[in-house]
């Protein structure tokens, strides 16, 4: 039945091809450096090299994994060093868990592979009504029957690694208690709010206290202009280049007749079916019953047609299809087991086969109904298949003036024009800082870009930068025009902003100086006058009080009540909060189960962390990669 579980001893040769192809397919073979100089090591996992090749490439295929999953977002938002780190610990601990697996000496039978693509909700999509495996949608991800297996049973032994860890946990009553009496417990309070804003209007600052401000070191770097560069740029891409290639209609054409199953709609039967079951292995005598029985139920069949659906609901021993009367609904081919997709693609509809044979025993199929198979003409795909053909005869093309492209940036370096002259190419203009700014795409946001624009001779000389490859087929070189360096902007330019600066401290003095008088006020036993409604707050039932003032009045001592406590809300507002009492922690209620789950869950991944620390301790993982810093603010 899963002719995708097989006994496969090739799983070494797997792991290989699914490490080593793709990173063909990415860099071709020069990618691959004998020497170590063009790939060098990043990590290591019990002696064995990760080298910069498989981190790239499993940094290109994360990409490509969340492009598809969030398809609005800009590319830059997953290429950053953040990004890049985080895909190096994902392949370390891939590694370790790996080596955890072969040390460990733990195995997947084939049962478990099977029993585990039949029940895990993951894999439903993947299944054919009849438990099968989808093998369209297994060579849409690249991958075979058995490749897939494989990948799952590694993917289950990896869980292994660390199910053991997860099913021990035990979490003591006591700190448990503690943990949700302090998310729980609640105290009622009162509180008055001093804001700013109150003041905001009546503030007139004098030309000492904005100077003051001005001349203020801590102050200073709010006015300064960043360092700046004015650029020229020209980018070599496959888009640009689609531009400047027509293709014959003749030649489109033959690519239609080439390429004509993608324009054709897969044709699909609806079949019914009534099966005997007869395990492959089964005794002759065995298979002889079953066929029997099969031949009794089509010579039935054969006298009444009309009553297929109730003798298949009666007989049929596919409890996935018998109570729907033997239906299958619509499939296309690879769908089913050959023999029975030969029988059912070689019928008309209506037509009851002979017993056909299977895997799983001896079938009796009714076909029900046909579709697809329709081919869409040349006129309505032309569009299509221009842009398509274009792009890779692009593709092509840069691939043959990258080098070009390259040498003539380095070769004449005072000028863009000549590589603009030769590929004919835009010259694009922008001013660029350090860092790629908030909005900044494309080359603009490349961190190689922006290093090569602000270093040595390029910014002293003006001399073109490098080749610099930023994307999937895309490359840019930049010359700077103009440079301004970072400087401290006078005080004429800056006034409005230093105004209104001083003017939100000078409110915030005042709201401040009010809200600690009432303080001083409610501490000697003030009158309450002012102060909110009572009510009782905790982590999880904040009353609209903003998180810093949580925040204190969980944590204040309330040994003695009533306690009052001053809280600053950054430069905005001072808060006045009278603690009455404390009450019990709340009822966890219908929510008991979810908190108490949720926390054991919480010690599982501590204790699961514990685990892999202590793998990757006894493994000596090594990382050799410096740890990368973040590009932009984000």
């Amino acid at each position: 039945m899963f002719d995708f579980v097989r006994n496969n001893k090739r799983v070494l040769q797997f792991v290989l091809v699914l490490l080593i192809f793709p990173s063909f397919v990415f860099f071709g073979v020069q990618g691959y450096d004998m020497t170590g100089t063009k790939n060098p090591t990043v990590a290591k996992v019990d002696g064995s090299p990760i080298t910069q090749i498989e981190w790239d490439q499993a940094h290109q295929r994360q990409i490509e994994q969340m492009r598809r999953q969030r398809p609005e977002l800009d590319a830059k938002f997953f290429d950053t060093p953040e990004a890049k780190q985080r895909t190096l610990d994902a392949l370390v601990r891939e590694r370790v868990t790996l080596t955890a697996v072969a040390k460990l000496h733990i195995s997947v039978s084939d049962a478990r592979v099977r029993d585990a693509f039949l029940k895990d909700p993951e894999y439903a999509f993947l299944r054919n009504t009849d438990g099968t495996v989808n093998k369209d949608l297994l060579a849409a991800q690249r991958l075979s029957s058995e490749q897939f297996t494989e990948q799952l049973r590694r993917e289950i032994s990896s869980r292994q690694v660390y199910a053991g860890v997860d099913a021990s946990v035990l979490t003591a009553q006591t700190p448990r208690k503690l943990a949700f009496d302090a998310l729980l417990e609640r105290r009622e309070v009162q509180w008055q709010l001093f804001d700013m804003r109150t003041h905001l209007g009546q503030i007139k600052p004098t030309d000492a206290q904005i100077d003051a401000y001005y001349q203020d070191p801590a102050n200073a770097t709010q006015f300064r202009s960043p360092e700046q560069a004015a650029i020229e740029y020209v980018v070599l891409d496959s888009v640009g280049l689609m531009r400047s290639i027509s293709v014959s209609d003749e030649d489109l054409r033959k690519y239609y007749d080439e390429n004509i199953a993608r324009y054709t709609k897969a044709e699909e039967r609806r079949a019914s079916h009534i099966l005997i079951t007869s395990d492959k292995g089964a005794p002759a005598a065995d298979k002889a019953k079953a066929k029997a029985r099969a031949d009794g139920l089509l010579a039935e069949l054969r006298k009444a047609p009309a009553t297929f659906a109730a003798m298949a609901k009666k007989h049929s021993q596919d409890p996935g299809s018998a109570e729907r009367g033997g239906d299958l609904d619509f499939f296309a081919r690879g769908a089913m087991v050959k023999a029975f997709e030969d029988a059912a693609f070689a019928m008309k509809v209506g037509e009851i086969s002979n017993v056909v044979e299977s895997d799983f025993g001896f079938h009796i199929i009714r076909l029900d109904a046909t579709r697809g198979g329709e081919r869409k003409p040349f006129d309505a795909v032309r569009a299509e298949i221009d842009k398509e053909v274009r792009s890779q005869l692009a593709q092509r093309r840069y691939a043959e003036v990258a080098e070009q492209f390259s040498n003539t940036v380095f070769e004449q370096p005072d000028s863009l024009q000549p590589v603009i002259d030769k590929f004919k190419l835009d010259k694009q203009t922008a001013v660029v800082q350090r860092t790629a700014q908030p909005g900044a795409a494309g080359p603009l946001a490349s961190a190689k870009l922006l290093e090569a624009v602000f270093a040595g001779e390029v910014l002293r000389d003006k001399r073109n930068t490098s080749a610099i490859e930023f994307g999937s087929s895309q490359m840019v070189s930049a010359r700077v025009v103009k440079y301004s360096p970072q400087r401290q902007l006078p005080l004429d330019e800056v006034r409005a902003g230093v105004v209104e600066k001083v003017k939100v401290q000078l409110a915030f003095a005042k709201a401040k100086t009010e809200g600690e008088e009432r303080l001083a006020q409610l501490q000697k036993g003030g009158s309450t006058a002012g102060l909110s409604t009572p009510a009782l707050v905790s982590r999880a039932r904040t009353q609209g009080m903003p998180g810093p003032v949580i925040d204190a009045v969980l944590r204040a001592n309330t040994a003695k009540l009533p306690e009052v406590i001053g809280v600053p809300l950054g430069d905005q507002a001072y808060a006045v909060v009278r603690i009455n009492k404390v009450d019990t922690p709340e009822d966890l209620g219908p929510q008991g189960d979810g908190l108490n789950k949720r926390y054991t869950q919480l010690w599982g991944d501590v204790e699961s962390r514990a685990y892999y620390e202590a793998l990757k301790a006894r493994f000596k993982v090594e990382i050799i990669a410096k740890p990368v810093a973040a590009e932009t603010k984000p």
